[in-house]
Order: C-alpha cells, then structure tokens, then sequence
C-alpha cells in the first residue's frame, strides 16, 4: 500500500546568522519598549508589543536591516508555495516584540488580519525548555471519526504523525519561521526561570500590485483606496 500525504500545510523555517552584538543591542531596544511591564494584562501571559504600542518595530533603525532580511525570504517562501511574484504586492502590516518570562504563555490564536506571519527569535538554546511554538492542525482529517483522536487511551496512536493535531518547534537564536497567518498557534510556558524567551513577530498582506490591471481576486492596491469620512454627529 501507497499512502499519499496530500494537501500539506506549507510551514518555513531558515537559521539566519544573526551578530551577536547587534543582538544584544536590539535586546536592550526591547527591553527598554518593555520598561516595567513583565506581561500582558492576562494572568500569565508574555508581554507582547502590539497590546503597548509597540507594533511598527520595522520601522525602529536598529531592525531595519533586520526585517529585510525576513522580506528576502517570505519572497523565497511565496515563490516556493506557486506564487507569481510580478503578481502580487507585499506589505508589512505589523511587527511587534514578544518577551516571556518564566512560566508565561501566549494562547493559543490566528492572526485574521493578515495572510502570512513570521517570528524570528532572538533568544533560545534549541531545547524548548524556554517554550516551544505550537502549531496547530486545521483539520483532523485522518481520525475518520470526528473527535475521535483525543487520547484518553482511544484506539489511535498517540503522537502519530499521521494523526498529530500539532507541531512542536523549540525556539533557537536566529531560527525564522513562516507560515499561514490563519493557522492556530500557541507558546507553551517557559519552564527556565533563568532565561528570556525573546522574538519578534511580523504579519504581512497581499494585495494586487499597484497598475492599472483590475484587480479581481486580491484586494486592490491601497494606493488606490479612498477612506471616507463618516457622518457629522
């Protein structure tokens, strides 16, 4: 018997060579957009920029280098999935820092606004013990029986891979991940209280280029978008 492994999730990952003193500065960068915060307002959850106004990292001169690095390889990535490049146009909606202390968490989200995301970290020893990035399965196809695959000693293979509901990824200094922006994902809690879980997250959007072609299955270039202005009150 041949088993075909059909319709993959399509998730990058590239080990950029980040300098070491450009990184402890962008840490101290961090560090500072952080001040006094250790979290987010949820009981246990890592401080990330978009909730305290620090969402237009990319545009902080000690990352912009940074983020070209990470535009360079979501075009790698596009081209690889079977996109027309000259076709479509690239934006960097947002991009926002994430620090997580011991024991803190991210929940488990999508990002709806956007069509791809990225986390580049800056920290991590490749050990997960600073915790792993969670991907979760769309679809549990392969359990034929919906809500069949839950362990509880059911009558599915634990940790299959054909029947996984998710992918582990432990964090490493410089490791790049891209993936669908529409895919669940999660940070499970740091478990080193020595270390300082750190990475930078990016959301991008595509939408037609900027010409004079209609624009018919993206959304039209936003130069070309007119905001309104509502009613007098």
């Amino acid at each position: 018997m041949q088993l075909h492994q059909l319709f993959p999730t399509a998730i990058a990952t590239v080990q950029l060579a980040l300098d070491p003193l450009d990184v402890a500065g962008q840490l101290q960068v961090l560090f500072a957009l952080r001040g006094e915060v250790t979290g987010n307002p949820t009981e246990g959850c890592a401080w990330t920029g978009d909730l305290h106004g620090a969402w237009r990292l990319h545009q902080h001169p000690d990352f912009v280098e940074l983020t070209q690095q990470v535009v360079d390889q979501i075009w790698t990535y596009l081209d690889a999935v079977g996109f027309e490049c000259s076709q479509v146009a690239l934006h960097l909606q947002r991009c926002w820092p994430v620090l997580s202390d011991w024991d803190q968490v991210v929940g488990r989200h999508h990002h709806p606004n956007a069509h791809l995301s990225a986390v580049l970290y800056l920290t991590g020893s490749g050990s997960g013990e600073e915790g792993v990035l969670r991907l979760q399965a769309p679809h549990r196809i392969n359990e034929l029986v919906p809500g069949l695959a839950v362990g509880h000693g059911g009558p599915i293979t634990e940790g299959h891979p054909l029947n996984s509901d998710h992918w582990d990824l432990a964090p490493r200094s410089g490791l790049l991940v891209l993936f669908p922006s529409r895919l669940d994902h999660s940070v499970l809690p740091n478990s080193d209280p020595e270390a300082l879980r750190c990475s930078i997250s990016f959301d991008f959007v595509l939408t037609a280029p900027d010409d004079d072609h209609s624009a018919e299955y993206l959304a039209p270039h936003p130069n070309v978008w007119v905001q309104q202005t509502p009613p007098a009150a």
